[in-house]
């Protein structure tokens, strides 16, 4: 097979970015770097493994996510699709059984007629061929170097951890409940109940657990302000967890008939649900102080850790030198670049930015004019961010309502609001000429 577009990276958004490519018809040849190179983070040698959190964020869509999931099922997404076919219980969130969802897409992928898998690292790139750059957030430093050749300026970088998974049967049920918050949706989560003296104990352990160490030239470098460590949020004050992942309104202490001080959520991992995550409990703490420290919570005395939480770097460029609203370098117009290295946050915000680059490949290669996204969808905000924002530091950006053009008269009610700005994103989704929607 001749490929017309070599698609880099088999994530989220190198999966979306291949399998929408090759829908339109032209040939793709998607690389992935495992099982041949490994990651400090990956398990499996399947495509959009899931290495943080299994929550694709809610599905509503008077939600920034759930309007981009909304715009992504329209655009005939293989991730959402994938998501929904490996749902798990999470209330009004789409979380996933991260080894279905997985397999789920690596099946489509490897089944696709236009698409011839590679398995290997790319080091180098020719910028007079068609390319699709989706390397995320672990781009190796090979290709970071020749991406670097590229672009012409520095990587930038941040970090972002990755929070434990928990043994399901080793859950004391006695003390944790399933419950939601203000009883919506299911009881999706388990909640482990802090009385004031619990957390106060809980808080000092965590503020003096031993932390994995940096290396020297890694200590400037930044957490995603979206996803701190659960110590670096906690050395913000005694109370920023129990009002934040921490908060227990809208629960009730089955035992007590009372809310709370503060209450650890557990969502489930899988569909067999066997296993649970800490919400919000990412953590760079080294794992025997996981172990330790985590065993504090009430009703995970026992617990055991499949997965202790880790630390990784993320990669990311100056998109807004280098990339226009079609995610085409400005430099060389037959590279792409989507996912994280283009600087959105989220698994969602990744694999959308696969659905622009994809389509807009093949489009390239197909001699039809590339797509742009207008700003009022949430897809298009994003890319409009990346690829415009004029600010003095420009970071990684999730999708949120912060980013859309306001509306042009003032709506004082949040929920009508955000219903509005969806209704209207979605509107301008469907007014595009020659966008192929499902």
């Amino acid at each position: 097979m001749n490929p017309e577009v070599t698609v880099i990276g088999g994530g989220l958004a190198g999966s979306e970015a291949a399998w929408q490519a090759a829908e339109a018809g032209v040939k793709v040849r998607l690389c992935e770097m495992r099982p041949v190179v490994k990651t400090p983070v990956h398990q499996t040698s399947n495509f959009a493994e899931l290495v943080c959190s299994n929550s694709l964020k809610s599905n509503l869509i008077t939600n920034g996510a759930g309007l981009l999931k909304e715009e992504m099922r329209r655009l005939g997404s293989l991730i959402i699709a994938s998501g929904d076919t490996a749902n798990v219980p999470a209330g009004d969130a789409l979380a996933v059984d991260r080894d279905i969802f997985a397999a789920e897409i690596t099946a489509k992928l490897e089944g696709h007629p236009n698409i011839e898998i590679v398995r290997g690292e790319v080091d180098k790139i020719d910028e007079n061929s068609v390319h699709i750059i989706a390397t995320g957030p672990l781009t190796s430093d090979a290709l970071a170097t020749e991406v670097g050749r590229l672009t012409g300026t520095s990587q930038l970088y941040f970090y972002d951890a990755v929070a434990p998974t928990i043994d399901a049967s080793t859950i004391n049920r006695d003390i944790v409940f399933a419950a939601s918050r203000y009883e919506q949706g299911d009881d999706a989560y388990l909640n482990c109940p802090f009385s004031r003296d619990e957390y106060e104990a809980f808080y000092q352990a965590l503020m003096t657990a031993e932390l994995a160490p940096l290396h020297e030239h890694e200590t400037k470098t930044p957490y995603f302000e979206g996803c701190l460590p659960i110590e670096v949020l906690a050395s913000r004050g005694p109370k920023t967890l129990s009002f934040g992942p921490m908060k227990p309104v809208g629960l009730t202490d089955p035992r007590t008939g009372r809310r709370p001080w503060a209450c650890l959520q557990l969502r489930q991992e899988n569909r067999a649900a066997t296993m649970y995550s800490m919400v919000g409990f990412q953590t760079r703490m080294k794992w025997g102080e996981q172990k330790r420290v985590f065993r504090m919570i009430p009703g995970l005395e026992e617990a055991e850790f499949i997965r202790y939480g880790v630390i990784h770097r993320n990669t990311y460029i100056q998109s807004p030198q280098l990339l226009n609203d079609t995610l085409q370098m400005r430099a060389y117009p037959n590279v792409f670049f989507a996912g994280q290295i283009t600087g959105v946050e989220g698994y969602v915000e990744s694999a959308a930015t696969g659905i622009l680059a994809g389509r807009n490949a093949a489009r390239l290669v197909q001699g039809e004019p590339l797509i742009t996204l207008p700003d009022t969808t949430m897809l298009g905000a994003l890319v409009n961010y990346v690829a415009h924002y004029d600010g003095k530091d420009f970071q990684p950006m999730n999708a949120n309502w912060g980013i859309v053009p306001p509306l042009p008269d003032r709506v004082k009610d949040k929920k009508e609001k955000s219903r509005i700005l969806a209704e209207r994103g979605l509107a301008a989704l469907s007014g595009i000429p020659n966008l192929s929607l499902v």
